[in-house]
């Protein structure tokens, strides 16, 4: 377990944290530009004492003020990431991981090659650093975060100074180092995107206080999250397995609660996990079942709660047997099909987006 309280006041600003999050797994500390993010990461890492405060991971103590124990920042045994790479501009490739290594101490869990091939950097590794671009910049800084042996991976907005195309070059190697290595990650990010994809257990922040926290697929449907991710982001993330493809159609099925959906073809093995994503404003409801309609997907289940949205509609979440969606509709739909809790209902399904467990954005229409 990953165990954070800290306090801590900078001038008008006072960080009041607290969160704790399954190891290992990626934890993402999420909210608006300014809301303490990356002042509770320089805490986490020892960069900036905590006024008072506890730091915990697994067995290891970090911080304890009432205890008078405060491990300092180079013997926590965390490695640390910013949005800037800050490379060593006069060393090559090569002696930018040295330096990485050569403060690792035992035990040691993770090589120069296999660091190399994870994050797919092996050719670069005569270059020097203004050689090489914003993505592959960010790939070497975090293999020298790596190669320290880290104990936590820490990673303030990695990806904040890159355009979206290097974005998308970066995510997947993150997404190896989760589900490749049993590194615990803190992933500091304001792109609900980037938290989508890559992480386990999700912390909402607001002024510098954590305001909700809980599994990523249980987070989705809160409250605090629509309100900061607007309402076009607000959905259902559920996780979903790969079954055999449909004998008529060759589409690939996917179990999710106790219903399917059908996508096109993907390149996943059955049995696979993915993380599946309904967007709210992609799910029309039925109080009957649907026939001869082109949608592809129906999901029959139960309405469990009504909540009225902004803009004259409402958000109806839906149980498909264990697992909950969520659908937009107008409040004058509502009044008309009666809709109430424990009203049987089906969802069609315009649009579905897939995020493997072991690669990857996989984007199907439905």
């Amino acid at each position: 377990m990953f165990s954070v309280a800290v306090k801590k006041r900078r001038g008008s600003f006072e960080l009041n944290a607290q969160f704790e999050s399954p190891t290992p797994g990626v934890v993402a500390l999420f909210g608006r530009s300014g809301c303490g993010k990356s002042t509770l990461v320089q805490v986490i890492a020892g960069l900036l004492d905590a006024d008072v405060g506890r730091i915990a991971l697994d067995d290891s103590l970090l911080l304890d003020t009432a205890a008078q124990v405060n491990v300092p920042a180079e013997r926590r045994r965390i490695g640390v990431v910013f949005q800037d790479p800050r490379l060593f501009p006069h060393m090559s490739v090569a002696a930018n991981l040295d330096y990485g290594r050569k403060r690792a101490a035992p035990p040691f869990f993770v090589t120069l090659d296999a660091v190399a091939d994870l994050l797919g950097i092996g050719h670069l590794m005569d270059r020097r650093t203004h050689q090489l671009s914003g993505g592959e910049q960010q790939r070497v800084a975090i293999g020298r975060a790596l190669l320290s042996q880290p104990h936590l991976l820490l990673l303030d907005e990695p990806l904040a100074s890159l355009d979206a195309a290097r974005r998308s070059e970066v995510l997947p190697y993150l997404e190896s180092l989760r589900d490749q290595l049993a590194v615990p990650m803190a992933y500091v990010s304001h792109d609900f995107d980037e938290v989508l994809r890559l992480a386990t257990h999700l912390v909402l922040m607001d002024a510098g206080r954590t305001i909700a926290q809980g599994e990523l697929t249980a987070m989705s449907l809160n409250a605090e999250l629509r309100s900061i991710i607007g309402p076009e982001a607000v959905g259902a993330i559920i996780e979903g397995t790969v079954l055999d493809p449909d004998g008529l159609s060759g589409l690939t099925r996917i179990r999710v609660g106790r219903g399917e959906l059908k996508v096109e073809p993907l390149q996943a093995a059955v049995g696979a996990k993915l993380r599946v994503q309904l967007l709210a404003r992609d799910l029309i409801v039925a109080t009957s079942a649907p026939r001869d309609l082109s949608v592809r997907n129906v999901i029959e289940g139960v309405v469990t709660q009504l909540v009225n949205d902004s803009g004259g509609s409402d958000l109806v979440s839906i149980d498909i047997g264990g697992a909950l969606i969520m659908a937009r509709i107008t409040c004058a739909a509502t009044r008309e099909l009666l809709l109430a809790p424990g009203r049987p209902v089906w969802a069609l399904v315009k649009s579905v987006s897939l995020r493997g467990h072991l690669g990857g954005l996989l984007h199907a229409r439905a």
